[in-house]
């Protein structure tokens, strides 16, 4: 149980600090590092590669933006199986519905709540 939170934190940090490098080395803005990350995860999950990665470190793999890529993928390949092409539009939607209305609601929340700097 122990090594489980070990190998989640150090692959999750690991995540954190490719994203870091990619801001300050790279110069990359957010909106490219989040796009970036989100291709990497998809890629990852078209070769079946980030499935036995979220199984080695848990949620170190299923928490940072990278695994967004690799549900987008899979709720794509497993409608496209039942509906076809419009399987793959939907099946996009349907898997990651819940993160993306939850991302809306409390953004939503924040900006009634705190202020806009500037």
């Amino acid at each position: 149980m122990l090594a489980m939170f070990f190998w989640s934190f150090v692959i999750g940090g690991l995540i954190c600090v490719v994203g870091q490098l990619l801001f300050d080395v790279a110069k990359l803005t957010p909106a490219h590092t989040l796009s970036l990350f989100v291709v990497i995860g998809a890629v990852l999950a078209g070769f079946d590669l980030y499935e036995p990665l979220v199984d080695f470190a848990g949620a170190g793999a299923t928490i940072p933006i990278v695994s967004f890529g690799n549900s987008l993928v899979n709720g794509a390949m497993m409608e496209s199986e039942k509906h076809g092409l419009v399987g793959v539009l939907t099946g996009m939607f349907e898997i990651t519905s819940s993160g993306i209305s939850a991302a809306i609601v409390f953004g939503f929340i924040g900006a009634l709540v705190f202020r806009p700097k500037g």
